[in-house]
This record gives C-alpha cells, structure tokens and sequence, in this order.
C-alpha cells in the first residue's frame, strides 16, 4: 500500500489532518487508528464517558508510575482509543485557553502560533450554536465542529454561580470570546443531543472520498527511515503485519503519550536511553518524552439537600424516565457534559491573566470509572492552569505494544503547591456564601478535620487525592532550544517526510481543557503541509 500521507491517530487533531489533506482530492491519504471504529452507541451519548473510560475497547488505560508529588500514588491516566480518539470519550468540553498563551508560544520563537494566527483558525473550525456572537470576531459560523451552550442546567450550578458573584468574581458569558476570565456555564462539543467528536465532525463527511482510507484496530509498530527520511509505517492490522509506503510525509497524531512513544521505538529519542534498549539511534532528540505537562485536579466534595446525579440514578424509576426522554426528545440528564459549570479565576488580584480553572459538577465520585457517591453531593474541582512542574515518559521496552513509564513530577514546585491550595481556600470560600450555603449539609471533603486556614493540612490532602483531568500535553515540544522536538511547522528536526500535530507539540500547556486547541493544532498542521508543498511546487 502506497500513500501521500500517513496519518498516525485518528484523535481530536488526527482526524481533522486526515480531512484536510484528502479535501482536494489530489492526495491518497491513509489514517490509521489503533482502536476500532466509533459504533459503541455510549460514545455518541453524552453521558456516556462514564462507561467509556476505563473501557479496554475504547481506552489506553494508561497508568503513571508513583509519583512523589502525589505521595507515591498512581492514578489512571484514560486516553482515548477508538475512532475520534479522545474526543470520543471526554468530558464533551471546549475552552480554547488564553490569548496570551498562544502568544507566549510565539514569544518562544514559534512563529505563526500567536493568537491572530490561531483565532482564525479556531473560528473555522467551529460551528457555535450560541445564538449572540455567532458571527462576531470571535465565533465562528461554519465549521465542522458543532460547539453548543449547556442546555442541561441545574439548580447547584446556578447557585454555584451566583455565590461566586457574591465572592467578588463576574459572569462570563462566553469564555472563549473576548476575555476568558469569570464564572459561567461550560460550552460543548454537541449538538442536538449527541456528542460532536473529531471523527463525527471530520470524518462523517469524509466517508465518500475515495482517496481517504481509514484503517481501525490498527497499530503502529514503528516508522522506516532512509537516509534520513520516513519512508515507510510498519503496522499490525487485525492481527496482521503490514506496511504502508509514504511518498509525501508521516503526521504523527497519537496524543501526548502515543507519538513520542512512536518515535522512540522508532530510534528518534534520546539516544542513550534507546541505545539501553537495543534501539538503533535514527536521530538523537533529547527532548523527545520529555516536558510533559497536565492539569492536576483537586476536588472539594460537598454534600447538599437538593436533588443530584447521585440519588437520581439510584431509582430504577428515574433512570428509565431519563433514558426515555433521551430517546424520544434528546435532553435531559442523559445530555449531561462531565461538567456543566466554570470559573476562569485569579488566586491573587495582581495577576494578569486567570491561573484557576474550576469544574462544577452536579454529582460527586472518586474517579468516573467507579461511580457516583451514594449520597447526595456535587463536586467544585478546581486546578491550577498553568502548572511549572514537568514529567517525562520513559521506555519500559523496545516493544511498542508495551506502554511507556509516566512520571508525572506533579506539584514539585512551590508556585504549583501554593496555587491548588489557594485554589482549594476559593472553592471553600465560595460554598461559605449564599445562596450556595443555604443548600449544603456537610463538607465531606477536605471536611471540618483541615480548617480553611491549614496550608500544609490542605497540601497533603490535594497530595493524596488529586487526580488528572486528562490533559497531557509537551512531549514533543515545539520549537528551537536544545529539548525541542518539533520546528514552528511541526516538523521533526533532524528527519525528513515527519510532522507531529497533537497536543504533545505545545511547548507550554493551555489555559483550561486541551481538546480544542488539539483539534486546532491538527487544522493548522494541514494548512502548513499543503502550504508547503504548494511552495514547493
């Protein structure tokens, strides 16, 4: 088999690669996605992370290693593996992050990555259903992916809200419009009821085109090089071996753990640790693996007198009415996002920028593959946006089927300490006023046992129980430095026919949740390969 293209991961940015390089019908261009195809009916239905994460069909299953941050703990790290990858099994929420992120990535020598560069971008790829500001300078009208408001509002939420107004923070509208900063309910990738993943919005389009083939359940082994360029993709498809031969170029788009992992195995590394494991070195890159960044999250659990998740779904009553009126009507609980309320906040007024994100969710549970709690409660997850701590990936084999070490560093610096536990005080602060206060019961974590005011008691407690919010990100990061993996176009340095579009080229993570600037990194990618090769002629 012979292609233009190969695209590796059929993720938030791999599937918008794949659609825009097929879109003129000039190129033959493969997709090869390691897990199988998106038929899964809980994929489609919002709610449904809750049965796929965790899920071996539709989940990595990644686990970090211990982690001293996390007081030797190891904690899940789901990824998604099916057709949309992550996009298939998230939380459903789009926050594009701060201007000044993407300015900062230019002020880094990335240019073309400011944020005039990117808005434009993150407008065409959406559709926003959000009625006002649908064709205002920030919004975007006819894109591929459908971007709604919450429709599934609760009364929790509300009063989350207004409590945060009377804590001296204001309503924003819309986050991803002018300024970013304030409380306010989250914006989805859905529409009409269902989940608007990257192979829906991309994909569902593409499946006519003779000259897109999209391969499921099949994974990648390693890349070929000669003399300096990728020439071929080995793969096992369903049990067999095969290989495809590339023309043009390779676009890595396996996520912040599946495309280092790649090029590592591959011989593009570091090259004493691939020569450890008998890995011949390609391309000495140090960078590769490392700058690996997240968003840590520490969860204040309330317990309140009104109606949630929680003891909704314990009658099997309620729970055939839900199901019901998803069936019949697309709303209710069924459309639920893994959060429905956000706060962009500042844990000290001189900030220029917020350094908070909150989660408002109208049910609590110690991770969503166990389940709501048995009692009544809702959640005020709150984590530092843009963490100083850096891990790294490291090999456990030269075998690719065998997954790499995740060393997560969490919280190892005392800007990252201070900042979850201030984020932590806010969170208290806000459930301390009205009309919130009126509705909770107890405080079942922290809980009465660490007074508001105890730093170091509520360090330890985020320490033993914080746990990610699925947004790895900067393995393979880019730009010009020494640990750098990726040039400003997204091609690997040192290797020929090679790009990596995904979140792992960030070189300093987003403001707020990754899937959308992961889906705009793959739109920006395609614009560059087929900008390049026109220059080329």
């Amino acid at each position: 088999m012979t292609f233009d293209f190969v695209v590796i991961g059929a993720g938030s940015a791999g599937c918008a690669v794949a659609s825009r390089l097929s879109e003129n019908g000039k190129y033959r261009v493969a997709l090869l996605e390691a897990g199988p195809k998106d038929t899964n009916p809980w994929i489609h239905i919002p709610v449904g992370y809750f049965k796929t994460m965790g899920n071996p069909k539709s989940d990595w299953q990644y686990v970090t290693d211990p982690d001293d941050g996390l007081n030797g703990r190891t904690i899940r790290w789901p990824r998604g593996r099916v057709l949309g990858g992550s996009s298939s099994i998230n939380g459903l929420l789009f926050v594009r992050g701060q201007p000044q992120d993407f300015d900062h990535w230019r002020q880094l020598g990335n240019i073309g990555w400011a944020w005039e560069d990117v808005l434009p971008v993150f407008k065409r790829l959406e559709t926003w259903h959000g009625g006002k500001g649908a064709n205002d300078a920030f919004r975007g009208a006819q894109g591929p992916l459908s971007v709604s408001p919450t429709a599934a509002k609760r009364d929790i939420v509300d009063y989350w809200i207004n409590s945060a107004v009377a804590a001296g923070y204001h309503q924003n509208e819309d986050y991803n419009g002018e300024t970013q900063e304030g409380v306010g309910y989250f914006q989805l990738t859905l529409h009409q009821g269902q989940r608007c993943s990257s192979a829906k919005a991309y994909l569902k389009p593409a499946r006519d085109r003779r000259n897109l083939h999209v391969l499921t359940d099949t994974q990648v082994e390693k890349l070929v090089l000669r003399e300096g360029r990728v020439v071929q993709v080995l793969a096992r498809s369903k049990g067999q071996e095969i290989s495809l031969d590339v023309e043009r170029e390779v676009v890595l788009s396996a996520g912040a753990i599946g495309s280092p992992h790649i090029l590592m195995v591959s011989g593009i590394g570091p090259g004493q640790e691939l020569a450890s494991w008998g890995i011949p070195v390609e391309r000495d890159l140090s960078g590769v693996g490392q700058n690996l960044q997240d968003h840590l999250q520490a969860r204040p659990i309330f317990k309140t007198n009104l109606s949630t998740i929680n003891t909704e779904i314990k009658s099997w009553a309620r729970r055939a009415m839900m199901g019901l009126e998803y069936a019949f009507k697309r709303t209710g609980p069924m459309t639920m996002a893994a959060s429905l309320g956000t706060g962009f906040l500042k844990t000290h007024p001189d900030l220029e920028t917020p350094d908070i994100q909150f989660h408002i969710q109208p049910f609590s549970a110690n991770n969503a593959v166990e389940g709501p709690h048995p009692f009544s409660a809702f959640t005020a997850s709150v984590l530092q946006l843009r963490p100083e701590s850096t891990g790294c990936l490291k090999l456990k084999s030269a075998d690719s089927r065998i997954h790499p070490a995740i060393h997560p560093n969490y919280l190892s610096t005392t800007t990252d300490q201070t900042t979850i536990v201030k984020g932590i005080q806010i969170a208290r602060k806000i459930a301390s006023l009205d009309p919130l206060k009126s509705h909770i019961t107890e405080e079942y974590a922290p809980g009465r046992e660490i007074a508001h005011d105890d730093e170091a008691g509520t360090l330890e407690w985020a320490r033993n129980t914080s746990v990610t919010i699925y947004h790895p990100t900067g393995t393979c990061k880019m730009g010009s430095d020494p640990m750098s993996v990726v040039d400003a176009r997204l091609r690997v340095h040192g290797i020929k026919g090679l790009r990596v579009a995904d979140a792992s080229i960030m070189p300093t993570i987003t403001s707020g949740n990754t899937n959308a600037p992961s889906i705009m990194i793959g739109e920006k990618a395609s614009d560059m390969i087929l900008e390049d090769l026109q220059n080329a002629g």
